[in-house]
C-alpha cells in the first residue's frame, strides 16, 4: 500500500467548522497519511482510533533540503487509545517538511485522520 492523501480542513477565524468525518489511513511503515502542500506550523492532525486496541502515530522527519533539522529524526510516537482521538501538532517545517512540500505520518493500527489548518491571522 502507500500513503493516503489527507486534505486540509481549514479552521475559520472568528467562526466555526462542523466536525469533518476524516480520512481512513492504513497502518504500517510506508502507509499512513500524507498532507500535500503542508504548512507544518499551521497544521494540527486529529487521529481517531477504533481499531480495537491502542495504537501510535509517528510524524516522519523531512528531507534535507528543505528540512535542515531532519537529522533530529521522527516525532516521538504518540499513543492513541482505542475508542479515542488525539490532536498532534503543530510541527516545525525545518524538521518535518518533505522535499515535495508534504507532511507524512504513519500509524501502527488503522485510524481515521483529519488535518486542520489553523489560520495565521484572526
Amino acid at each position: 500500500m502507500a500513503t493516503t492523501a489527507v486534505a486540509y480542513s481549514n479552521l475559520v477565524a472568528n467562526g466555526g467548522l462542523t466536525t469533518p468525518a476524516g480520512t481512513a489511513v492504513s497502518s504500517g511503515a510506508g502507509n499512513g497519511g500524507q498532507i500535500a502542500n503542508a504548512v507544518p506550523e499551521e497544521t494540527v492532525i486529529r487521529v481517531s482510533n477504533a481499531s480495537g486496541g491502542s495504537g501510535t502515530v509517528t510524524v516522519l522527519a523531512g528531507d534535507y533540503p528543505p528540512a535542515i533539522a531532519a537529522g533530529l529524526g521522527n516525532a516521538t510516537a504518540f499513543t492513541v487509545a482505542n475508542s479515542s482521538s488525539a490532536y498532534i501538532g503543530p510541527f516545525e517545517s525545518g524538521r518535518f517538511l518533505q522535499s515535495d512540500g508534504s507532511l507524512i505520518f504513519e500509524t501502527s493500527v488503522a485510524m481515521t485522520a483529519t488535518a486542520f489548518r489553523v489560520p495565521r491571522a484572526v
